[in-house]
């Protein structure tokens, strides 16, 4: 097929079928590849009846369900990339869902928020004193390394060691391994830093609200409900995302977001990083929708 060929057919904005009505950045998208004279079509990842080799571009937007379904989203994502191009791609995707890139991130020279594994096999109680004999923190965050939009994430007090062990085990159970890191209470006035990273260029950056309220539970949708207001990023939270996508073991990326909190000196560190379906933000940075269609849509 020519080059000319390929560019006619139409970019599949992939979603599932419960975030279609959630995903914000999805109209903006739409409106951005639309004024550039790009067909894209928005299209949920699980639907059987699509044909994955008639879009030249999978554009991977809001899978938000994927992890309760990850061998069959897996699964899903190596078929595809076999009929169309996958962005990000495929080892991309596989690497970034799995939070145990935070210890390449440390080895790398990273500042990462302090993290324990605990994995399937390891006795909870045990693994939470020894992190509790080390940590001073009031609350305790504890979540599947394995995860998305703060499902099956709570944050505990650091007294509450039975609750803790509890949630810990349950998740053991399910075959899933464990992250357990210190609640820096300095989100509850800074928040987060998301920074927005094109091709590896900076974008843009927001700030989020404080997500995980002590004696909250999990949030049982597809994620837990978000407080977004735009942000200018300080120069050592820059210089630290500067680090970061130095340490990805791939080349420059479609997209990156980049997660920051402060630590409890004041310094920035990793919270996470989105890399296979991050919402983007687009309403909050004039011309960022813009920038990103036309990154995607080249050829």
């Amino acid at each position: 097929m020519s080059q000319a060929a390929a560019s006619t057919r139409p970019i599949a904005l992939v979603t599932a079928r419960a975030a279609r009505n959630l995903d914000e950045d999805l109209a903006p998208l739409l409106a951005a590849f639309a004024a550039q004279g790009a067909a894209a079509e928005v299209v949920d990842w699980d639907d059987s009846g699509v044909d994955w080799s008639r879009f030249r571009l999978a554009l991977l937007r809001s899978t938000w369900d994927y992890s309760a379904r990850l061998a069959e989203f897996l699964g899903w994502l190596d078929r595809t990339a076999r009929l169309t191009r996958v962005l990000n791609p495929p080892p991309v995707v596989r690497w970034s869902l799995d939070k145990h890139y935070l210890a390449e991130l440390r080895a790398a020279g990273a500042a990462i928020v302090p993290t324990l594994f605990i994995e399937p096999g390891d006795e909870p109680a045990a693994a939470l004193q020894g992190l509790l004999r080390s940590e001073t923190a009031a609350d305790i965050v504890i979540k599947p390394v394995v995860g998305s939009g703060s499902r099956d994430a709570q944050r505990h007090h650091r007294g509450e060691l039975e609750a803790m062990s509890a949630h810990v085990a349950r998740l053991l159970a399910e075959r899933r391994s464990v992250l357990v890191q210190p609640y820096l209470a300095r989100v509850d006035d800074h928040g987060e830093t998301a920074l927005m990273y094109f091709n590896g260029e900076f974008s843009h950056a927001i700030r989020k609200g404080p997500l995980l309220r002590r004696g909250s539970g999990p949030t049982p949708a597809l994620f837990a409900p978000e407080e977004i207001t735009p942000r200018t990023p300080s120069a050592d939270e820059l210089a630290l995302g500067a680090r970061v996508l130095q340490a990805l073991p791939f080349a420059p990326l479609l997209y990156a977001r980049i997660d920051l909190l402060r630590g409890a000196g004041g310094a920035p560190c990793v919270l996470e990083l989105e890399l296979a379906e991050p919402s983007l933000f687009f309403a909050h940075a004039v011309g960022a929708a813009a920038r990103f269609a036309r990154l995607a849509a080249a050829p």
